[in-house]
């Protein structure tokens, strides 16, 4: 990393206001994160439309998805150890240059040994960035306007996959897949010098004794099981495979330049509308009251989906309704599944509840992308589409039990600072 300079932490009771280098420092990643997912997003559909054009079968496609997804969780398991030794910002700059600079590799060969060898390299620098951005957004916003923070770094997360996910499918269909190639490698590779810019001071908590925590949680281990985060962490994994399924072949199931980046659009918009509106109506009526209607909602758009890719009348209609009823009810459940971990795991537990539910996601979404591509070549797409809906509907009854118990406990909360 001496490509970059990162300034010394300065002493905290000197740091600048708030308002001032640190909303400097909170710009620059929220830059960042646009630039590293505006890689990511848009080539979660392409490398699987390359990997097919190189001949690969059903299986194959999937395959490139699920590689990355598994590399990212793989790295995400070790990111405790390599924050301690390298810290955030270089995490991030490292992540984006992992992320980016591989992506020009693709053009080389559509071949599937290739084309997987590189999305596992890109999967690692995801890892990284998903997790130090992440933890970036506390690090550098007081407590005080955390909750205004977390919602734009959402933005910057989701409009990339809004904006590129479509897009970058409909650049590969008129201009080529190396022009894709290239612009999305250089997005990130150029996000990487602006973790060096930040200034690496930290906005920290105060404790009760008026010191300054490390922001890093303190030296005081979570006392939260992975037990109470079982549940929700069930439910995020088996709706995020229908997200793979979905972003890696209906470029390949619907016909029509324009129909699969249409669908792709209304999904990715639908999740953030989603995750909006289940983060106003949980601070009213509290966590767990979205969960059945999550889960229903995805179960129902990935019947739908199967019913478009298996020729139902109008399919590219049919399959944008699909996707946005899906991407309602996913948006909805992350929020709710994620809150709910947070409320389980208590104070001392945040961490272990944002590893847990991120690992979900990414698994999911791997999982899924390979299961649909290895269950078509039996099933057909529109059959694999609907065991995935099948399986979404079997954690309805786990959905009901948890919204249960999340209000159980709102009427009989444990005692303070005890996860639940």
């Amino acid at each position: 990393m001496a490509l970059f300079t990162f300034p010394r932490r300065t002493d905290p009771t000197q740091r600048r206001s708030p308002t001032g280098l640190a909303g400097r420092d909170f710009l620059l990643l929220l830059v960042a994160t646009l630039g590293t997912f505006s890689n990511y997003a848009p080539l979660v559909s392409v490398v699987s439309l390359w990997s097919a054009e190189g001949g690969s079968g059903l299986g194959g496609v999937g395959a490139a998805t699920g590689v990355t997804m598994a590399t990212t969780v793989g790295i995400q398991l070790v990111m405790g150890r390599l924050l301690r030794r390298y810290g955030l910002r270089r995490i991030l700059a490292a992540g984006a240059l992992l992320l980016g600079l591989p992506t020009f590799a693709y053009p080389v060969s559509s071949g599937l040994e290739w084309v997987l060898a590189v999305s596992a390299v890109r999967g690692v620098g995801f890892g990284m960035i998903t997790v130090a951005g992440s933890a970036l957004v506390a690090e550098l916003v007081p407590p005080g306007r955390r909750g205004r923070a977390v919602g734009r770094y959402g933005i910057a997360v989701g409009l990339p996959q809004v904006v590129c996910l479509p897009t970058g499918v409909w650049c590969a269909q008129q201009f080529g897949f190396t022009a894709v190639f290239v612009v999305t490698g250089a997005v990130s590779v150029l996000a990487a010098p602006l973790a060096g810019l930040m200034s690496g001071e930290r906005v920290g908590e105060e404790t009760p004794s008026g010191r300054e925590s490390s922001g890093q949680g303190g030296t005081r281990r979570p006392t939260v099981g992975l037990r109470p985060l079982a549940g929700p962490w069930a439910m995020i994994i088996v709706s995020a495979c229908a997200l793979g399924g979905m972003a890696s072949f209906l470029p390949l199931t619907l016909k029509g330049d324009a129909a699969a980046p249409a669908a792709l659009f209304v999904l990715s918009a639908a999740v953030i509308v989603g995750r909006w509106a289940a983060g106003s109506f949980n601070d009213r009526a509290g966590s767990g009251q979205l969960l059945v209607p999550g889960v229903l909602a995805c179960a129902l758009g990935t019947a739908v989906v199967a019913g478009a890719a298996a020729g139902l009348p109008a399919p590219a209609v049919l399959a944008s309704v699909a996707a946005g009823l899906y991407g309602l009810g996913f948006g909805a459940l992350q929020n709710d599944t994620l809150v709910t971990m947070f409320h389980r795991a208590g104070p001392q537990g945040h961490g272990v509840a944002s590893t847990v539910w991120n690992m979900a996601y990414d698994a999911g979404t791997g999982i899924g992308a390979v299961a649909v591509g290895v269950v078509s070549q039996v099933v057909g797409v529109d059959g694999a589409f609907a065991a995935a809906a099948v399986l979404i509907g079997l954690v309805g009854p786990l959905a009901r039990h948890e919204r249960i118990h999340e209000t159980a406990q709102r009427i009989t909360p444990a005692p303070a600072g005890e996860p639940r």
